[in-house]
């Protein structure tokens, strides 16, 4: 693997890059400054690279589209663009480098319907000013300590808590603290590609998101660490309506509380388990919690390398996803359909994660790449104990000017031991789509209020 230069970070050193221990230190003064300098204020390389392939960035997007009414359909913003080249089993040794195992393990099972479709590279990636200056503040406040789930971070609020990372740990809790918004409301649907090419909806849904991490009018010194809530109503299939899950994510995972209410029993019952490689029930149990979203969860049965930054190619900027009308033009057979994915070049940090001396998962190593700009995880890749690369994750970010923000909206899994996979958050049937709300009342996100939204 090529890793490329870190950037003009003062002080970072790659020793302290491959560091994957716990405990950290805060940026210096000097390395914070940099934020206002050589590096955007979430912390990706502001200069582009060498060839020009990946241009500078200059500010992201932040001007909505125009006729862009909140919740409707995105527009593409970048609709005009043509694809510079296209990447399928025929050519993929020539972009090996730039392109995870996944991907290649894609190409090898489906010669004749999955590529990569490699779009100019547009680094659009923004946040509110109140998201830039926190940033700035935990950059040299905030640290990793150890707790009893775990590496969590402490002194970091409303802004991306290790902007300058240096150890794995804090690059997966910069994933997990991304800002996408304060509050905003999703209606879906999630499909399972069976190893015959079979669609079957297993998940309609609406969701509502709350991250208190990112309340503009909050302080490090309010914040009690509770930094993410979602409350989940099913609205089919007939089998599954009126099934719920909510739940309250704390910075320590042994503290985060979870509650589903299903409809044949008529009452709410507490979860006990919405870690790791535990199957989550929305997905009819195809994939773990740990896989929402790229990574979702605690990292205490992990050991966390930061591997270093390499440009790779991962979809981004896929507003493209978001155009058909159809779930089916989106939600192929066997894979998303790679007409409506758009695919960048882009620095991302490599994360390593290995599993540690007496922990059980399902999942003992896996490689995660993070875009250096927003913090989404892109794409994961996944080994199970026998050493195949058994399972992929994935992330389609989409252009958000409105919020402003890079935003994951369909995720899913790709399953290269079976050949199937599972596919959420596809909105392309939706009225409602990825709404900005105004803040909730914190009694939306409990248990009376789920079996009040429920019940049937």
């Amino acid at each position: 693997m090529r890793i490329t230069s870190i950037g003009r970070v003062a002080g970072l050193s790659l020793a302290l890059a491959l560091s994957a221990g716990a405990a950290s230190a805060t940026a210096t003064a000097e390395e914070a400054a940099s934020l206002k300098t050589t590096l955007m204020p979430l912390g990706g390389e502001k200069a582009g690279n060498k060839d020009g392939t990946i241009p500078a960035w200059t500010g992201g997007l932040t001007t909505a589209t125009p006729g862009f009414d909140n919740g409707g359909r995105r527009p593409d913003p970048f609709a005009a663009d043509k694809p510079l080249y296209s990447i399928t089993a025929m050519n993929a040794a020539e972009h090996a480098a730039k392109l995870p195992e996944g991907v290649k393990q894609m190409m090898q099972r489906f010669p004749n319907s999955f590529r990569v479709d490699v779009y100019p590279s547009r680094r659009t990636a923004a946040a509110p000013d109140h998201v830039y200056e926190n940033t700035f503040r935990n950059a040299t406040r905030a640290k990793i300590v150890d707790s009893p789930a775990g590496p969590v971070p402490e002194g970091a609020y409303g802004g991306v808590p290790f902007p300058i990372p240096k150890t794995g740990a804090e690059a997966m809790w910069n994933v997990l603290l991304r800002w996408r918004g304060e509050s905003w409301y999703t209606e879906f649907n999630g499909y399972t590609l069976t190893p015959e090419g079979k669609r079957v909806v297993v998940l309609q849904a609406r969701n509502d998101h709350q991250m208190p991490y990112y309340a503009p009018d909050g302080s490090l010194e309010k914040f009690n660490g509770e930094h993410w809530m979602v409350r989940s109503i099913n609205t089919g299939p007939a089998i599954r309506a009126g099934e719920a899950i909510t739940g309250r994510e704390q910075l320590r995972g042994d503290k985060s509380q979870a509650w589903v209410y299903l409809t044949g029993q008529r009452r709410v019952r507490k979860l006990p388990n919405t870690c790791c490689d535990t199957p989550t029930p929305f997905s009819a149990g195809l994939v773990s919690f740990d896989e929402i979203e790229g990574f979702t969860g605690r990292l205490d049965q992990f050991d966390w390398k930061l591997v270093g930054k390499q440009e790779m190619l991962i979809p981004y900027n896929s507003n493209r996803s978001l155009v058909p009308t159809k779930d089916t033009d989106l939600v192929g057979e066997r894979h998303l359909n790679p007409d409506h994915v758009r695919w960048e070049l882009h620095r991302v940090w490599v994360v390593e994660a290995n599993l540690k001396p007496g922990q059980r998962h399902t999942a003992p190593r896996s490689l995660y790449y993070i875009d250096e700009d927003s913090w989404v995880l892109a794409w994961g890749d996944r080994w199970d104990s026998k050493g195949q690369l058994a399972r992929s994750v994935f992330v389609v970010p989409v252009a958000m000017p409105d919020i402003p923000a890079q935003a994951a909206v369909t995720w899913g899994t790709y399953d290269h031991i079976s050949g199937g996979a599972f596919v959420n958050v596809v909105m392309n049937q939706q009225k409602q789509q990825y709404k900005v709300q105004k803040r909730y009342n914190d009694a939306v996100f409990t248990p009376d209020a789920m079996a009040g939204e429920g019940v049937r």
